[in-house]
């Protein structure tokens, strides 16, 4: 299981899984797009690269995931494969995707932002839990 979701009131959290922690950024970005539209529908058509930087592995997901909804919302662009490698207090991903379609990509929700509240990143079990406003 790559992720699934959590119980919460108002908005929607998830908590990712990987045998690794950097397969659990990526889960956990993928679970993310998976909220916004239907992930499986993505096509890995087109590749952006990014990085991210952050003091705590907190910051570091925070920024990561900020960076995925930025590019999502500014470009348009439906990502659903993702490879991170993480040093020192930063990450880089090289993410695969297509534009986004809405008749073939099934939109879900809008995420507004990646929030702090409840964020977890266990490095021991390893997984990561997030929230995101709707």
């Amino acid at each position: 299981m790559r992720y699934e979701n959590l119980e919460h009131t108002a908005d929607v959290m998830i908590r990712a899984y990987g045998s690794t922690i950097e397969e659990c950024f990526e889960n956990a970005a993928y679970g993310m797009m998976d909220q916004i539209l239907d992930a499986s529908s993505v096509e890995p058509k087109v590749e952006e690269t990014f990085s991210a930087e952050g003091a705590t592995r907190e910051d570091l997901l925070y920024n990561f995931l900020s960076e995925l909804l930025f590019i999502f919302d500014a470009k348009r662009i439906a990502l659903s494969e993702f490879h991170v490698t993480l040093k020192d207090g930063a990450l880089e991903c090289r993410a695969r995707g297509e534009r986004f379609d809405r008749e073939k990509h099934s939109p879900k929700q809008e995420i507004k932002a990646v929030t702090y509240h409840m964020m977890q990143v266990n490095e021991s079990e390893p997984s990561i839990t997030v929230l995101f406003d709707v």
